[in-house]
């Protein structure tokens, strides 16, 4: 059974040396392993995500070299699947609504640090401080009906509790040198949100279906999404996935130390084209052959 590779971009801005660095890393090993690549386009966030990205994501790689099996899998053509998990988590007893705002939960962890430092997630982010999960189930179908907006949230101790101890196979390294066989830890990370009304799923569970339903053997991405990979194997256990081979690779950073991001024109693929650069340019750049 050959290799599967994928590289999987949001189309909300334009690429830059990082994606570079990833999506030729992933069209390399999927080359040399005798495997396959997939393009998948990540464009939950309808509010951010645009048409002219996605032809210019196209644009890009093809410029560099890069070739891709189609059809391109568009995770906004695939919401029902997503829907469709989120039933079972929640035939699980495993998912709740919570009814505050985001202007609610940064008072609440206002308030919840006034008496001491609150718990952050491996991404800086306070864990959720609300109470929703203790609402009564009456209490909640009086608010659902009432047309209050509400978010889906995984309840993560019971989640835990059902899954047990979780590791992943690591062949690339974590943030402090994490490698081979590595303990998950998704209690890190709270009760993390599957659905939002304005979003009907969320990145941790939109890319654990995309990558079982796309049969994806090797998860190759950057290392800021390391610790993510815990909520990733707990949701995999808790919906009877396969696991694939995770590598998380180095970041491409600027002058002064800090990751790429879709703002910095001076790394944009599409400047550095303006500017004459070739795709050979762009893998020496990039550190690559």
């Amino acid at each position: 059974m050959p290799s599967v590779f994928r590289f999987a971009p949001s189309p909300n801005g334009h690429l830059h040396l990082g994606h570079a660095y990833s999506a030729l890393l992933n069209h390399d090993l999927a080359r040399d392993a005798g495997g396959r690549l997939l393009l998948r386009i990540e464009d939950i966030d309808a509010t951010r995500c645009r048409p002219e990205f996605e032809r210019a994501i196209y644009e890009d790689l093809a410029w560099l070299g890069i070739t891709w099996e189609t059809p391109v899998r568009r995770q906004s053509e695939h919401f029902a699947a997503y829907g469709a998990a989120i039933d079972r988590l929640s035939a699980q007893g495993l998912v709740y609504p919570s009814f505050e705002s985001r202007a609610d939960i940064a008072r609440l962890v206002r308030e919840r640090e006034a008496g001491g430092a609150w718990p952050r997630d491996p991404d800086g982010a306070p864990l959720y401080p609300g109470t929703a999960k203790s609402l009564s189930a009456e209490a909640r179908d009086r608010l659902i009906g009432q047309g209050a907006p509400f978010t889906l949230r995984l309840d993560m101790a019971a989640a835990c509790g059902r899954a047990g101890g979780l590791r992943w196979h690591e062949t690339g390294e974590g943030p402090a040198g994490e490698s081979g066989d590595v303990a998950a830890r998704p209690e890190a990370w709270g009760d993390v949100v599957l659905a939002r009304k304005e979003t009907p799923t969320s990145y941790h569970l939109s890319v654990v279906i995309d990558d079982a339903l796309q049969g994806v053997t090797d998860v190759v991405r950057g290392v800021d999404l390391f610790w993510s990979t815990s909520v990733h194997r707990l949701l995999q256990e808790l919906l009877g996935l396969p696991v694939p081979a995770y590598r998380h690779h180095r970041l491409i950073r600027d002058a002064a130390g800090q990751k790429l991001s879709k703002s910095t024109q001076a790394t944009g693929l599409r400047e550095l084209r303006a500017e004459g650069a070739s795709p050979a340019d762009v893998r020496r750049l990039v550190g690559l052959r």
